[in-house]
């Protein structure tokens, strides 16, 4: 067996493992113990990963390039992330929002000498969209005989989020412990939400610029590496042999590295959250 032959052997082979791991992890399920967004490398669904896959065979096969096809698979599945909308901030961002618009309409629930039970009840209906499944949960715990700071504490949880953690720690402060001035404390935190949604916006707009230029960039390279694959095939011949495929993996990775240093840079850290871990309420009051 020659030297070539050799390499291409190894790299055809470990397409193959690669293909066999994707398809793995796509049809396998976590477990109950283990954080769902450990399932993929990516976040993605199944019929993305399908998608990616048939993407990664059809051009592997055009080309005869097997590092082809797997770069092909991975920007399949990275790409539209990188270079598409920033849904998750933006979901962030009106989360942000209706917390603060919540504790704005607790604040004036509670200034009519409402009590606190009676103010979230009185809320949950009409909260914010964003926010408005978590609340009226929220009210169908209490309703159920749920202890306050128990249903408050599974909210929390479910709405995941360190801002919202600081309004219901002060609302659970005020359930166990007979905090005054509650009012004027989510007041407090209402404004201190809203000077936190103009910092992102301001942030996403800066964002928004960078991903523009990325976007040139990506699509420029993308568009002369396919024009060079049509029209002039002959170029690209060096990269058939397998020495070829091994600086084409190089290349590739160099490229994904890059875009994963992008897409990190562009990934806004979560504050850390104050009452995460929240005591479960009573089985029949969560299935309610």
């Amino acid at each position: 067996m020659t030297h070539r032959a050799l390499i291409g052997l190894l790299l055809g082979a470990g397409f193959a493992v690669c293909v066999a791991l994707i398809v793995y992890a796509a049809l396998s399920r976590p477990r109950c113990d283990q954080p769902a967004r450990w399932r993929l490398p990516v976040q993605a669904s199944g019929r993305q990963w399908l998608v990616a896959g048939a993407a990664g065979v059809l051009v592997g096969a055009v080309t005869g390039w097997p590092v082809a096809g797997l770069l092909t698979l991975v920007g399949v599945l990275a790409l539209p992330r990188l270079l598409g909308p920033d849904r998750e901030a933006a979901a962030r961002t009106a989360r942000l929002e209706a917390v603060a618009v919540w504790a704005e309409m607790l604040r004036d629930t509670l200034s009519a000498a409402a009590g606190l039970e009676q103010a979230i009840l009185a809320t949950a209906p009409v909260a914010p969209l964003a926010l408005r499944e978590e609340t009226a949960r929220l009210a169908t715990r209490i309703e159920q005989g749920a202890p306050l700071g128990v249903a408050l504490r599974v909210f929390a949880d479910e709405v995941d989020e360190a801002t919202c953690d600081m309004v219901t720690a002060a609302l659970v402060m005020a359930a166990e412990s007979q905090a005054r001035q509650l009012a004027t404390l989510l007041g407090q935190l209402a404004a201190a939400t809203r000077e936190q949604v103009t910092m992102r916006l301001k942030t996403e707009a800066s964002r928004g610029r960078v991903r523009t230029s990325v976007r040139v960039i990506t699509c420029t390279t993308l568009g002369m590496a396919a024009g060079l694959v049509v029209l002039n095939r002959p170029y690209l011949d060096p990269y058939t042999s397998a020495e070829g495929q091994l600086v084409l993996a190089l290349v590739g990775s160099l490229f994904a590295l890059a875009y994963g240093w992008l897409m990190k840079i562009a990934t806004l850290e979560e504050e850390p959250r104050v009452l995460k871990g929240a005591p479960s309420a009573p089985r029949e009051v969560v299935a309610g």
